[in-house]
């Protein structure tokens, strides 16, 4: 597959996996204060059943063409403490790993019954800071030497 399309891809998947956290974290968490708590279980209960069944795919997406991706950089990635570029994407790559073990995390947790309201508000802040942290690795790598 070509770079400029894994690019494409990548760019269109990291937009809808941040736009959701973004909007878990930022607006919902917001909506919460000015909702009933019955109210606010059907509008969480009926987000997680939608998006349980959108973000794996998206993630698949974009995990895959980011692999695909560090293929193309793979001579970076080699020796990642030889330039910048190969080692912000490195802490890129590292970071997106561990949103990757969250996503896992909440979805075992969900199997199990244990995903409480106070573990998926913490997940879902985690996975907040950690997706800001790549978005700004993403354009450093560019700019820094």
């Amino acid at each position: 597959m070509s770079y400029p399309l894994l690019v494409i891809l990548h760019l269109f998947a990291a937009i809808m996996f941040v736009g959701t956290v973004f909007f878990e974290v930022i607006m919902l968490e917001n909506v919460r204060k000015h909702v009933p708590k019955e109210a606010m279980r059907s509008v969480e209960g009926a987000i997680g059943t939608r998006a349980r069944a959108i973000m794996p795919w998206v993630l698949l997406l974009l995990f895959g063409a980011g692999f695909g991706l560090s293929w193309f950089h793979r001579q970076a990635l080699a020796a990642p403490m030889a330039s910048s570029f190969g080692l912000l994407l490195s802490i890129k790559i590292l970071l997106a790993l561990s949103v990757f073990g969250h996503f896992l995390t909440a979805m075992a947790l969900h199997r199990m019954g244990r995903l409480r309201s106070r573990a998926s508000q913490r997940i879902h802040i985690s996975v907040f800071i950690h997706v800001v942290a790549i978005v700004l690795l993403a354009k450093l790598m560019f700019y820094a030497g």
